[in-house]
C-alpha cells in the first residue's frame, strides 16, 4: 500500500482546486449572486436549479436533495473513486506531488482499482490509436478513409484498431504490470478454457470517454467478413463503463453544449464525428442502448435546462427504425423543459452519409431545419390510420390527443388542434374535447405535473439593487420577512431532520489564535423565548429565525467583515432555533481557535466545534446566496444584517427587564428597582447606537 498521504497535502490539494472548475464539468452553473453559482442538481432530477457551489468557501450544497460537501466528495460521487485515488487524481491535475506516511511512496502505482482500470484504458487507447497506422490497419484506413475522415480526424476522436490476433492487447498490458484480476475487470478481455482472450479483434475502435475526458470503454465496428460477432461491439458493463450514463463525445461537446444550450443526438459514432468536422459541435451519442433517464438527466445538467431556453435536437434514419426511434425519444419528451426537435434528412442519409455525399454545409443545414418533435410525433401517428374512413379518423384523433395536450407552449395547442381537425375532417369542438379529456385523464396527469413542475415556482427575495442596504426600496432584514412578503422557502429551508452529513474532512487544526476579545465579554443570558425544544427546526416565516439565519450565513462566509465588537455581541446571542444554536456554537469556537478567515478551513473549523446533526445546515448555511448585487454593499449589509439581530436580543432583554420592573413598582426606592431602570437604559442606548449605524 502507499500508505497515508499527509494531512497537510490534502489541505493543500484542496486549497488549490478550483471546486467550480471541477463541478462545471458535469454540471452548467451560472451566478446567483456575489460569489455563488447555481445548476442542476447532479444528485437528483429537479426542474428548478437548487444546487449551490461556493467557490470561496470550496463547498456545495443542493437546498433540493440537502447533499454538501467539497471537491472531494463532489469527485467521489460523481467518479465513485475511494478518497486517496480522488486526491491524488486532482493532485495530478494540478501537478502537485504528494507525501506519503507509513508506507513506500513507489507503491503509488497500486492504490486503488478504479485507477488502475482508468490507467488500463489509457494505455490500450494509445495501443489501439498506434496500431491504425500500421500497414496491418489497412482495411480500417480504406473504412475511415471512404467515410471522408483523414488521420487528422481520427486523431482528434481518439480512433484505433484492434489487431487481429487473440493476445495482442493482451500481452501489451500483462508487460506493463496489470494482473488478470485487473484485466478480467476493464471488460476489454474476454475468458475460455485457455483463459483470457482480446475481446476486440480485427475491428475498428471508438474510445469511450467521460465528461473528464478519461476513457472508460470502447466501441468497435467489425471489418471483416469472417467476424462473426455483432456489426458494433462495446465494452460490457463494469466497475467504470456504465452504457446508460454514458454519451459518446460529451467531453468534446460539453463546453459548447453549457454554451449554447443545445444538444444533438445522433445515432452513432461516425455521425458524432460528421456532425463535429461540420461544425455541430453539440453533437453525442448513445452507445449500443436507447437514449433514456440516464442520459436526459446528463443532458440536463449540462444545458442547465431550467425553463430559461435550450434545445435537444435528435437526428435518425429516415427508415422505419429512425421513426421508431423518434417516437421512443417522444415518450420522453416530457422529462425535458426545453424545446425537442427532430431533424430527419429527406433522403434519409445520416450525418456521416449527408456529409460524405453533400459536404458539410448539408450537415449543418440538416440541424438547422429541425421541426418540434411533438409535431414530428403527430405526423407520424397519422399515417398509422386510415384516414378515409370515419373510424380510423376518430382513432386516430384519440391517439393525437395526448401529443397536443403535452405541448410545452399552450399558445400553439389551438393553432395544432385547429391544424389536426382540418387533417381529419372533423370538427374543432371535437377535437378540443378529446385534448381535455387528455389532460385530464388520470394516466396523463403526468403531462401536467410536467408543466407545472417546469414553471419558475418563487421569486427571490431582495433581489437586485432594492435587495441592497441603503438602495431605494429597502426595508432591511426585519422589512423583508413579513408574512405578507414573497419568500423563496428554497432559500430558507431547513435542513432534513433525519440527514446527517459525513464528517470525513472536518476537524481541521488551525494554527493562528483570533484576539481574546472575540469571546464572550459577558455570560450568556438565559433563554426569555419558549424553551428551545419547541423551536428545533427553524421556521422560514418566522421573522426571527430570518434575523438568526441572515447572521450565521455572513459568519460562515464573510467572518472577515464581522468586527471585534460584532463578534462579541454575536458569541451572548441567545439563538431561539437549535439549530441556529447549534451552527453558533461551532462558529463561536471557530472563533476562538483560528483566525475568521474565509475559505473550507474556516468551514471545516466551524463543523469540528458543532455537533454532528447540524453540519448539513452549516454546508446549506455556507453556500446560501445573499441578497447583494455587488461587493461593495457587502459592508453595509453585514453592519445592517448583524445589528438588526442584535436588535431583537435587546428587544427581548427589554422585555423582560419590564416585567421585573413591574413586580418592583410596588416599592421603587428598592435598590434592584434601580438596577433594573439603569440597565433598561443602557439596553435602549445601546439600541439606539445600533439603530444609527443599520440606518
Amino acid at each position: 500500500m502507499a500508505g497515508l498521504i499527509r494531512k497537510e497535502d490534502i489541505d493543500e490539494v484542496r486549497a488549490r482546486t478550483d471546486i467550480r472548475e471541477i463541478i462545471e464539468g458535469y454540471v452548467s452553473l451560472k451566478s446567483a449572486g456575489i460569489g455563488t453559482f447555481k445548476g442542476l442538481c447532479p444528485f437528483h432530477d429537479e426542474r428548478t436549479p437548487s444546487f449551490n457551489v461556493r467557490p470561496q468557501v470550496g463547498s456545495y450544497h443542493c437546498f433540493g436533495c440537502g447533499e454538501s460537501g467539497d471537491v472531494y466528495s463532489f469527485v467521489m460521487a460523481m467518479e465513485h473513486t475511494s478518497f486517496v485515488e480522488t486526491v491524488e487524481r486532482l493532485a495530478a491535475r494540478i501537478g502537485y506531488t504528494l507525501h506519503y506516511e507509513g508506507g513506500k511512496p513507489g507503491d503509488r502505482y497500486e492504490a486503488g482499482m478504479r485507477r488502475r482500470l482508468l490507467d488500463a484504458h489509457k494505455i490500450a487507447t494509445e495501443f489501439f490509436e498506434r496500431n491504425l497506422y500500421s500497414p496491418d490497419a489497412q482495411e480500417a484506413q480504406r473504412f475511415l478513409g471512404a467515410r471522408g475522415f483523414d488521420p487528422a480526424a481520427t486523431r482528434k476522436f481518439g480512433v484505433g484498431y484492434a489487431p487481429r490476433g487473440w493476445d495482442h492487447l493482451l500481452k501489451h498490458l500483462r508487460s506493463r504490470g496489470f494482473t488478470d484480476e485487473e484485466l478480467k475487470a476493464t471488460g476489454m478481455f474476454s475468458e475460455g478454457n485457455r483463459g483470457l482472450y482480446d475481446r476486440f479483434r480485427g475491428r475498428i475502435i471508438w474510445p469511450i470517454r467521460t465528461i473528464a475526458g478519461e476513457t472508460i470503454g470502447f466501441g468497435a465496428r467489425r471489418l471483416f467478413d469472417d467476424d462473426q460477432g455483432p456489426k458494433y461491439l462495446n465494452t460490457p458493463e463494469t466497475q467504470l463503463y456504465k452504457k446508460s450514463q454514458v454519451l459518446y463525445g460529451i467531453d468534446l461537446a460539453k463546453r459548447d453544449m453549457t454554451k449554447t444550450k443545445q444538444v444533438v443526438i445522433v445515432e452513432g459514432y461516425t455521425d458524432v464525428m460528421a456532425a463535429h468536422l461540420a461544425g455541430i459541435t453539440t453533437a453525442v451519442a448513445t452507445c449500443g442502448t436507447a437514449f433514456g433517464p440516464g442520459h436526459i438527466k446528463m443532458v440536463r445538467r449540462m444545458i442547465t435546462d431550467d425553463g430559461s431556453g435550450g434545445e435537444i435536437i435528435f437526428t435518425f434514419d429516415g427508415d422505419a427504425a429512425g421513426q421508431k426511434a423518434a417516437m421512443a425519444a417522444f415518450q420522453e419528451d416530457q422529462r425535458f423543459v426545453a424545446q425537442t426537435f427532430v431533424a430527419v434528412a429527406e433522403n434519409g442519409m445520416d450525418p456521416c452519409d449527408l456529409r460524405l455525399h453533400k459536404g458539410d454545409a448539408a450537415v449543418r443545414s440538416l440541424i438547422a431545419s429541425r421541426r418540434p418533435l411533438f409535431e414530428f410525433a403527430i405526423d407520424s401517428t397519422l399515417v398509422k390510420y386510415d384516414l378515409a374512413t370515419l373510424e380510423g379518423r376518430v382513432l386516430a384523433m384519440r391517439a393525437i390527443a395526448p401529443i397536443i395536450a403535452g405541448i410545452k407552449d399552450r399558445d400553439l395547442r389551438p393553432a395544432y388542434m385547429r391544424k389536426v381537425s382540418g387533417q381529419l375532417g372533423l370538427e374543432l369542438d371535437e377535437i378540443q374535447r378529446a385534448v381535455a379529456y387528455a389532460q385530464n385523464h388520470p394516466k396523463l396527469s403526468r403531462i401536467q405535473q410536467a408543466e407545472a413542475t417546469a414553471a419558475p415556482r418563487y421569486e427571490r427575495l431582495n433581489e437586485g439593487p432594492q435587495g441592497v442596504p441603503g438602495a431605494p426600496g429597502y426595508a432591511g432584514i426585519q422589512g423583508a420577512v413579513h408574512a405578507d412578503a414573497p419568500y423563496d422557502p428554497a432559500y430558507d429551508a431547513p435542513p432534513p431532520e433525519d440527514h446527517v452529513a459525513p464528517s470525513a474532512y472536518a476537524g481541521q487544526n488551525a494554527a493562528a489564535h483570533p484576539p481574546s476579545s472575540i469571546q464572550p465579554a459577558v455570560p450568556q443570558p438565559e433563554a426569555t423565548a419558549p424553551a428551545v425544544e419547541e423551536f428545533l427546526t427553524p421556521d422560514p416565516r418566522d421573522p426571527v429565525a430570518r434575523l438568526e439565519k441572515a447572521a450565521l450565513e455572513i459568519a460562515l462566509q464573510y467572518p472577515e467583515l464581522i468586527s471585534v465588537e460584532q463578534w462579541r455581541n454575536l458569541a451572548i446571542v441567545q439563538f431561539r432555533y437549535r439549530t441556529h444554536r447549534e451552527v453558533a456554537a461551532g462558529i463561536i469556537h471557530a472563533a476562538t481557535v483560528m483566525a475568521p478567515t474565509p475559505g473550507i478551513e474556516w468551514i471545516n473549523c466551524v463543523r469540528s466545534g458543532a455537533v454532528e446533526g447540524v453540519h448539513p445546515a452549516i454546508a446549506e448555511l455556507a453556500v446560501s446566496p445573499l441578497p447583494v448585487s455587488s461587493d461593495e454593499y457587502l459592508p453595509n449589509f453585514v453592519t445592517g444584517a448583524l445589528n438588526a439581530l442584535f436588535e431583537q436580543q435587546i428587544a427581548r432583554q427589554k422585555s423582560d427587564l419590564m416585567m421585573r420592573l413591574e413586580q418592583l413598582s410596588a416599592n421603587p426606592d428598592d435598590e434592584e428597582f434601580e438596577a433594573v431602570q439603569r440597565q433598561l437604559l443602557e439596553l435602549e442606548m445601546r439600541r439606539r447606537q445600533l439603530s444609527t449605524q443599520r440606518g
